[in-house]
């Protein structure tokens, strides 16, 4: 077991995806409280490091020390060109800076354990990582060639708490209760993003995120014009975020339904940070946004509609209300009263 005066190298793997990699986070403070001098890294995909630098280290704050990228999913188009050798070699230099005591695994998939077997080790290294799928989540069960640690987690269980699963027994560590303080950006990051500067967006207002990868897991279009109307006639802006040309399309379609509202320009992760903390309320269904807004502790009405509840659910804060679950959509009157009751 290593002891809280100890100064080990820890490196993190969680490439992907948004909501993936903010389920991860709370193991950074797990760590960082019982080991206060360790040097924690963490591997993730590039399009997502937005999400890490307020945990970067600096100025007398410790967190996470190094944010190593990773380009694979833009790498995947251009694996037989030069640029994407240059790119790829560059990674393993920068991954290979550090020689590691302990690497935590939490995806359970191919490309994550590739990552652990190019890192450096000392000779007595953990690698720990997933023995088994988890319910309604990915795993490439040819990962575990790559572990010298399997972690045996529950069928059912939270992103949240699958992570703490394997850093506790990784650390030999008892489990973390998820009655713990969940702990995901520090106090001081969240009191300093400033109100964002998006043309014609007037306070107060809400964010519908009606879009998700996955087409099976939105909210019927009439029901987010029922809600909007709804909302809008109580005085407040309705905005309607898109990702892609298709969802544009359906947030131009709300617009036309719903009073005063807002189809702001395509904002960054960046972006949305600020977008969300000065919002009233975010309602929307299980995707990445919708689960940024709960770990930033913002009022959250998450949706789901055909995705399991209890996998990825806002459990830690009295200012997230989960309502439907796999195959059973909430209705608009449920969806109605879990925002009023954030907005009293």
């Amino acid at each position: 077991m290593v002891n809280s005066g100890e100064s080990p190298k820890i490196l993190l793997v969680k490439l992907s995806s948004l909501g993936d990699v903010l389920h991860n986070l709370p193991i950074v403070w797990d760590i960082r409280d019982r080991l206060p001098h360790a040097q924690i890294d963490w591997v993730v995909e590039e399009g997502y490091v937005h999400l890490l630098t307020p945990l970067q280290s600096r100025d007398g704050f410790r967190g996470i020390d190094r944010i190593i990228p990773f380009g694979l999913r833009r790498w995947k188009k251009s694996l037989f060109s030069l640029n994407y050798w240059k790119e790829f070699f560059a990674f393993k230099r920068e991954l290979q800076e550090a020689r590691y005591d302990l690497i935590i695994e939490t995806q359970g998939l191919l490309k994550s354990a590739l990552v652990c077997a190019l890192a450096k080790k000392s000779s007595d290294a953990v690698v720990a990582g997933l023995a088994n799928a988890t319910e309604f989540s990915g795993y490439e069960p040819i990962s575990r060639a790559f572990y010298n640690q399997l972690v045996q987690v529950p069928f059912h269980s939270h992103a949240v708490d699958r992570s703490r699963y394997v850093t506790c027994s990784a650390l030999e560590w008892p489990l973390i209760d998820r009655a713990k303080k969940v702990q995901f950006y520090p106090a001081h990051y969240l009191e300093s993003i400033v109100t964002p500067k998006v043309a014609a967006l007037e306070k107060p207002y809400i964010l519908f995120f009606h879009s998700t990868a996955r087409e099976a897991k939105r909210w019927a279009n009439t029901n987010w014009a029922q809600l909007g109307k709804k909302l809008s006639s109580l005085g407040y802006q309705v905005v309607l975020p898109w990702g892609s040309v298709d969802e544009r399309v359906v947030s131009m379609e709300l617009a036309r339904q719903i009073p005063g509202s807002l189809v702001p320009n395509a904002f960054s992760i960046e972006e949305a940070f600020s977008v969300i903390t000065n919002s009233a309320l975010v309602v929307g269904v299980d995707t990445g946004l919708t689960h940024l807004s709960a770990v930033l502790n913002r009022p959250t009405v998450e949706i789901y509609c055909d995705s399991p509840r209890w996998k990825t659910e806002g459990y830690w804060s009295e200012k997230i209300r989960n309502v439907g679950d796999i195959q059973k959509p909430p209705t608009v009157d449920e969806v109605e009263k879990a925002s009023l009751d954030l907005l009293v």
